[in-house]
């Protein structure tokens, strides 16, 4: 493995040892072979079962608003997968599918794309490498994220927080409550 991991266990593989693992799959560029982004969504899941991956749970697709530069709407969903790669080989068979769908890493951050495969979370719990680090950086504060992850594993707990994905998505998306009238007297300066 390149690199030092932090793990929470060994991510040793061995005969029968199966790593479980919560993938994010994202998409908003229409594809010349399989068309729209959803149904792009699905040909990757079909793509991970052709690679080996056993998939025990795909969430509904849901529509999504871009982040960042891209003006499209994005296909977003969540899976949970078997699987006895360590973090570091699942990475890079993920990476070899959007490749192989004509993801082309060109450095711009949330820029449209055909399809984005990320390890949201992991058995395992932590893992720190150069290329990847979980559970993902952001996916607490996204719902296009929470939303399908909680569809697929909603007792699974953030090793970092030891919230599960159910709790996280209730505070991410819970109304909140404008502040009492006299909150915002307090808060304006002068006399």
């Amino acid at each position: 493995m390149a690199g030092s991991a932090r793990t929470s266990e060994p991510a040793a593989t061995g005969p029968g040892r199966l790593h479980r693992y919560v993938i994010a799959l994202g998409a908003n560029r229409w594809h010349p072979r399989h068309g729209s982004p959803r149904r792009t969504l699905a040909a990757a899941v079909q793509a991970l079962v052709r690679d080996g991956l056993t998939i025990e749970a795909v969430s509904p697709w849901l529509a999504s608003v871009p982040l960042g530069p891209s003006r499209r709407t994005y296909a977003n969903g969540a899976m949970r997968v078997a699987s006895p790669l360590a973090p570091a080989a699942l990475l890079a068979r993920l990476q070899q599918v959007e490749t192989a769908f004509g993801r082309r890493r060109r450095g711009q951050a949330w820029s449209a794309r055909v399809l984005d495969l990320d390890i949201v979370l992991w058995s395992g719990g932590c893992w720190t490498d150069r290329h990847l680090v979980i559970p993902h950086r952001h996916f607490r504060d996204r719902a296009f994220v929470l939303t399908p992850a909680r569809a697929v594993a909603a007792d699974w707990r953030d090793p970092v927080t030891g919230l599960t994905l159910r709790h996280l998505h209730a505070r991410l998306t819970a109304p909140r409550a404008l502040p009492k009238r006299g909150v915002l007297r307090r808060l304006r300066p002068g006399p």
